[in-house]
């Protein structure tokens, strides 16, 4: 097989010539990109925007490119969990590396900046509901980083024993982007899970093998930080992009805190916040590099 040139099979196009999951051509993605994991969240997001100049959507996949007080964005629904990620990571890269024509790569890259705007549910008792949280990095317990090369990415060292068969990868967020996010962000590392029930430790007329290990978790702490938070996505987004070269942060509304049992009376609001506070950041930041 020539390396130069991508088979059909391998880098599927539409008819008419857009990428084939996310139905998407060169020109119609800014550098800088939200994901989310809600269609709907796409247009409480863009309804910020000064101006949009393409609305488009494609299965789960829902996307709105604008710009907002004069910097180009694009916002596009993942869906949930990190199958769904690596579809939208390397096709969004694929947009931007490759020529759809030659079905060849280009002689330079771009660099892309990924922020996750999205929702979790706390581990630890004192992060409060509707708390608005950056991952530093997070583990990624959904095997997604088993398919591509790991040696990229450390293990914990003080992993139990007992947990060996879901020993998890570390991954990193971009460490300028995580070091200019607002303090009205608290830190933490997050878990990425494979499913929202058991993998999560819920029980319901199935029992949760993993329910009796949160509490191990909590106690953790992974490159000086404690374990904060579970969700479905970050870990995915944080193993691709440092595989592909690009940057990448996660921020999450607290909507659930698993220790002392609550849910927040007011999701909505607590997410109409961080899309405000994250387009405020968004705005002063540089090009990606």
């Amino acid at each position: 097989m020539n390396n130069d040139f991508i088979p059909l099979s391998e880098l599927i196009l539409n008819p008419d010539g857009s990428i084939y999951h996310l139905n998407l051509k060169a020109g119609e993605v800014a550098t800088e990109i939200i994901t989310v994991g809600d269609p709907d969240r796409v247009d409480e997001i863009s309804r910020h925007f000064d101006h949009i100049e393409l609305t488009r959507q494609h299965r789960e996949f829902k996307t709105v490119t604008g710009t907002y007080k004069g910097k180009r964005l694009t916002v596009i629904a993942t869906g949930i969990g990190t199958d769904n990620i690596d579809i939208v990571l390397n096709e969004l890269d694929a947009v931007f590396q490759f020529d759809f024509t030659s079905r060849t790569r280009k002689k330079t890259s771009t660099k892309l900046r990924f922020i996750r705007i999205g929702t979790s549910g706390a581990v630890q008792e004192d992060i409060k509901l509707n708390t608005l949280l950056a991952s530093d990095s997070a583990l990624a317990f959904d095997r997604l980083l088993a398919f591509y090369d790991t040696q990229n990415f450390d293990q914990p060292d003080n992993w139990p024993e007992r947990l060996s068969d879901v020993k998890p990868w570390i991954t990193l967020a971009t460490p300028r982007l995580t070091a200019s996010v607002p303090n009205t962000f608290v830190h933490g590392v997050t878990a990425t899970m494979p499913g929202f029930y058991a993998p999560q430790g819920r029980n319901f007329r199935l029992a949760s093998l993993f329910g009796r290990n949160l509490e191990e978790l909590r106690t953790l702490r992974i490159r000086g930080e404690r374990v904060t938070n579970l969700e479905m996505e970050t870990a995915g987004m944080y193993g691709l992009s440092a595989l592909l070269g690009h940057e990448v942060i996660s921020l999450n509304a607290i909507l659930a805190n698993r220790v002392t049992g609550e849910f927040s009376s007011n999701p909505k609001a607590a997410i109409a916040h961080l899309i405000e506070e994250a387009l405020a950041w968004i705005i002063t930041l540089p090009p990606p590099e």
